[in-house]
């Protein structure tokens, strides 16, 4: 009788991942009848119902075209629930001009705008305009040329500037390769 190996999944390292298993995964396919791609979007089979259909994009796309979501309620009833989802969902109003960038122009954070403002340029700088900006900024404000307190603060905003847009800079390049 063979004697059995050594499993895998005990001490460290952790030779598979947590939570996979030695058997093959189940799969649950698309409900739509015929298809066979994998029912990774759940869909309600009516309204306020906890049961779920599971479709593959596609036929998800197919069900949710002819849904009506206020289908058996009162007119008084899907007025209150529609003006309930708008109040909920006014922040994401409000915030839409955004992107998914978070705040600031969409292609620049907050505190990326804010760091141009202390450089004195506009959102549309290149890093080689920032450079410079920063360069001058410097040199006009540095505490051995400028005696007093304000000289050394204004070094130290554009310093602080300078480094929060060199490190973005250094991301967005890191990103693109």
């Amino acid at each position: 009788m063979a004697r059995p190996g050594r499993s895998n999944d005990w001490g460290f390292p952790r030779w598979r991942g947590y939570g996979s298993e030695r058997g093959a995964t189940q799969v649950r396919l698309c409900d739509r009848h015929g298809c066979e791609e994998p029912g990774d979007c759940p869909a309600p089979k009516s309204p306020n119902s906890p049961e779920r259909w599971y479709f593959c994009e596609r036929h998800a796309a197919e069900y949710n075209r002819g849904w009506n979501y206020f289908e058996g309620l009162s007119a008084e009833d899907a007025a209150a629930r529609e003006a309930g989802e708008r109040r909920d969902a006014g922040g994401f109003a409000n915030a839409s001009h955004y992107g998914w960038g978070g705040p600031g122009d969409g292609t620049r954070s907050r505190d990326e705008m804010r760091a141009l403002d202390v450089l004195e340029l506009e959102s549309g700088a290149g890093f080689d305009d920032i450079r410079l900006a920063y360069r001058r900024l410097a040199k006009a404000n540095h505490p051995d040329l400028n005696k007093g307190e304000e000289a050394a603060a204004r070094f130290r905003a554009v310093q602080a500037a300078y480094d929060v847009l060199r490190k973005s800079e250094e991301r967005r390049a890191a990103l693109s390769r």
